[in-house]
């Protein structure tokens, strides 16, 4: 059963069928073909999907990042990021990550990163010296640190996926993605050095400031959502509600760059991504009840352990298989599918369920910038106007950075386990 869903998928996919009516057709024609599964059944299961208290705050945060995105947030926090690293040898190299990181705490998504600053920081690079298609790489891959950093809506979807708490997942996500933007920043010094771009400006005590407080009120938004959940004063889905509350009164009341009349097209926009992402969600649930089923997850589990005794090796050779899906596949349609395969059967080899969970929507995030369905590379090639073959040229090296800093995080689980047991979350 799970072979012929999967043939049945990847033929119609290959077809150009959207991924979640793929997945659903495969489903349904394998239950029918295979069992006597009444359909009324099917469409109760694929209801019961979308019905979580935990996924609506997904287009909850979506509203976030469009808001954010249009609300003139994206400007306040690019000159902060300037004032802060811009000084440093490579310094508009710097403030690429810096602002990714910082955006990424606001939007948590990369897509909104790139459509939002990445204009302006790849204009910002070229001025200073860098070629264009070092600073247009850069920013692509720097992109994967908003779908990282909390709040990051690949996150909640996984936590939401595995049924674990969300509030922890996304403060474990924190470090690995502080992380991945020190790998960036190391590698974007090494090269600024060695080339003489982009020599330093002196550090500006009081740009720091003045830039730092008119970009305040966008920064509280992560430590808001943080503070709020770890301590228990609301839970994710709540305070994504907050959030959007927040944004909405500074990008409508207080900056006043987004007028009321703008806001029932801004409403569709993200109901029609959320949709996107909750058919998916639906779809998802009939190709999970087939492996289950099918006893997929037990013969996973049987061959990973054939493998390898080391749940490291294991962990690294998921890793692997990753890195290929999120080459061919949605971040979210992977995850909603490989998560309720895969988890199972790292459980049983001894493997943490947050370390897995981590390592696999960071490690999905690859996908976000790699050939052939790498929404965020084309978003970068419209942004830059620039062909996509000169975008995957100018990205190999921060691409490779990425890939070696994920690996790092698979190898030494302290970084992801570490600060949630620090803070007693774990």
């Amino acid at each position: 059963m799970s072979i012929a869903l999967l043939l049945i998928f990847l033929l119609l996919s290959a077809l150009g069928v959207p991924l979640a009516v793929a997945l659903g057709l495969a489903s349904v024609a394998v239950l029918v073909a295979f069992t006597s599964t009444p359909i009324d059944l099917l469409a109760q299961s694929m209801f019961s999907a979308m019905n979580s208290f935990l996924l609506v705050a997904v287009p909850l945060f979506i509203l976030v990042g469009v808001l954010m995105e249009r609300g003139r947030v994206a400007e306040k926090l690019f000159d902060f990021a300037e004032a802060l690293v811009g000084w440093l040898p490579g310094g508009l190299g710097h403030v690429n990550v810096a602002s990714s990181v910082i955006f990424g705490g606001v939007s948590g998504s990369s897509v909104a990163d790139i459509a939002s600053i990445g204009a302006i920081e790849i204009k910002a690079m070229e001025r200073h010296g860098f070629p264009k298609g070092y600073a247009v790489g850069l920013t692509l891959c720097t992109s994967v640190l908003s779908s990282i950093i909390p709040p990051s809506i690949l996150i909640v979807i996984a936590g939401s996926i595995a049924n674990v708490s969300i509030g922890t997942l996304l403060v474990a996500g924190l470090i690995p993605g502080l992380f991945i933007a020190l790998s960036f920043m190391l590698f974007n010094h090494v090269y600024a050095v060695h080339h003489g771009f982009n020599p330093p400006t002196p550090f500006n005590l009081k740009r720091v400031v003045t830039t730092g407080f008119a970009a305040i009120l966008p920064m509280l938004t992560p430590v808001i959502l943080l503070v709020g959940i770890v301590d228990g004063y609301f839970t994710p889905t709540e305070a994504a509600g907050i959030a959007v509350l927040f944004t909405l009164c500074l990008a409508v009341v207080l900056y006043r760059a987004i007028p009321l009349s703008d806001l029932p097209g801004i409403f569709i926009e993200v109901a029609r991504t959320s949709g996107t992402i909750l058919f998916i969600a639906a779809t998802a649930k009939l190709a999970a009840w087939v492996f289950t089923f099918d006893g997929l997850p037990t013969m996973v589990a049987a061959f990973l352990g054939t493998l390898s005794g080391s749940p490291t090796i294991v962990l690294v050779l998921i890793f692997l298989f990753l890195i290929v899906v999120g080459m061919f596949m949605d971040a979210i349609a992977a995850m909603f599918i490989l998560i309720p395969v895969l988890l199972p059967s790292v459980l049983s080899l001894g493997i943490d369920p947050m370390h897995f969970l981590i390592v696999t929507v960071i490690t999905l995030t690859l996908g976000l910038v790699t050939p052939p369905v790498g929404v965020c590379l084309y978003a970068v090639a419209q942004v830059a106007k620039m062909p996509i073959e000169d975008v995957i040229k100018g990205s190999l090296m921060p691409m490779s950075v990425l890939a070696l800093a994920i690996l790092a995080l698979v190898l030494f689980p302290v970084l992801t386990l570490g600060p949630i047991r620090l803070l007693g979350l774990y």
